[in-house]
């Protein structure tokens, strides 16, 4: 399985941004897949989940700004960014967890700089 993000770049603050994560690879199913973002400076935290029935879960720092979403059928997952701070600065990952040929995974694609100037 692998897992290609797209969707950063930079933006001004109270702008927005849409974040899009495809995994592709066959003999799979996705449970979660989710985004984590590492800021300069800083450990990577938990942004965002989304489980395979439509359950998330956010981090206080994003509720009401961000919105996670994903596509079953095309093993997508998405992050729409609005409000964006400076402070949101940093790179995202995707993150997926589920199971391939009957094995379990959990993997993270490569990140996506996302920069909010001030």
């Amino acid at each position: 399985v692998q897992l290609q993000a797209s969707g950063g770049g930079l933006v001004q603050a109270g702008g927005s941004l849409r974040l899009s994560c495809a995994a592709s690879g066959s003999g799979f199913s996705i449970n979660v897949m989710g985004w984590y973002r590492q800021a300069p400076g800083k450990q990577r935290e938990l942004v965002a989940g989304i489980t395979s029935g439509g359950s998330t879960n956010y981090a206080d720092s994003v509720k009401g700004r961000f919105t996670i979403s994903r596509d079953n059928a095309k093993n997508t997952v998405y992050l729409q960014m609005n409000s964006l701070k400076p402070e949101d600065t940093g790179v995202y990952y995707c993150n997926a967890d589920g199971n391939e040929f009957g094995n379990p995974f959990a993997m993270m694609g490569q990140g996506t700089l996302v920069t909010v100037s001030s």
